[in-house]
């Protein structure tokens, strides 16, 4: 039981399951990207009035809810979607489904790859700016042998509104027994996106900046592997798009020290850049 536990602590700071394509890596559902300012895209139409949307991101590292999950080294990401047509003008609420991946890097435990598979309702209201997505994940790590209980699932909802001026999201996620075996967890995120027009290079060229901080809560925190139940996490950057190419750097860190991080530099404040696209 002790060697088991010391080998999921160890894990842990490597792993443990966005920013949106940002900083965080999964477009996950508890930090969805901002919307883009320049011109609408053409839209990818699927079955039954429905579209899909693809995606992948390069980034210096891989981080999530501020721990590195590749070592801080290079992350390579891809993702695929399917969302309903709404049910009616008077209700607008769809459907989705997609499925993200990653290369991950935890040592000593066979784990190389993330693949999170998703499925949600989302509602639109007041002309698309308010918005509700009440949506589910499942965190499958490739190779990990079944008793470190790496695997889980994740409920969450999450709120947003656009004022123009600035973006508003927030969410509240929950596990009943979240990564390694660790019980209850819940976490807590809001975060604010400002459109930059005033810097203006050209009709494909656009800016913005982007503030967040999250909490995580566990319940057995022994085995998530930090020192007290729950800890915070931000991140603050720009991110730039060009010609449909999404440019970011994101400074991200959490309030855990290196002794509460196993010895690594993993929970450390840093800077992602990266580049990612959506279709």
């Amino acid at each position: 039981m002790l060697k088991k536990i010391a080998v999921v602590g160890v894990a842990l700071f490597t792993i443990c399951a966005s920013a949106a394509a940002y900083a965080q890596g999964t477009p996950d559902p508890a930090a969805p990207a901002a919307p883009d300012t320049p011109p609408e895209k053409e839209v990818w139409k699927g079955p039954f009035g429905g579209t899909f949307t693809a995606g992948f991101a390069f980034l210096n590292d891989y981080s999530y809810r501020g721990i590195s999950q590749t070592q801080r080294q290079v992350a390579v990401q891809a993702s695929f979607g399917y969302e309903t047509a709404p049910v009616s003008e008077k209700v607008p609420l769809s459907a989705y489904v997609s499925a993200w991946g990653s290369n991950i890097n935890f040592p000593n435990t066979g784990a190389s790859v993330e693949i999170d598979l998703n499925a949600g309702l989302r509602l639109k209201a007041l002309d698309d700016k308010l918005t509700f997505d009440l949506g589910y994940i499942r965190y499958n790590y490739l190779g990990a042998p079944a008793d470190l209980y790496f695997d889980f699932n994740e409920f969450g909802l999450v709120a947003g509104y656009d004022f123009g001026v600035a973006q508003l999201q927030a969410a509240v996620r929950y596990s009943p027994n979240f990564f390694a075996n660790s019980g209850n967890a819940w976490y807590k995120w809001a975060q604010l996106t400002v459109p930059l027009p005033f810097i203006r290079v050209n009709e494909n060229v656009a800016f913005k900046i982007v503030g967040s901080i999250g909490n995580q809560y566990v319940e057995r925190y022994a085995n998530y592997g930090i020192p007290n139940d729950n800890y915070w996490d931000w991140q603050a950057g720009i991110v730039v798009n060009v010609y449909g190419f999404d440019l970011s750097a994101i400074y991200t860190g959490t309030n855990l020290s290196v002794q509460d991080c196993l010895g690594t530099q993993n929970c450390a404040s840093r800077v992602i850049v990266g580049i990612s696209k959506s279709f």
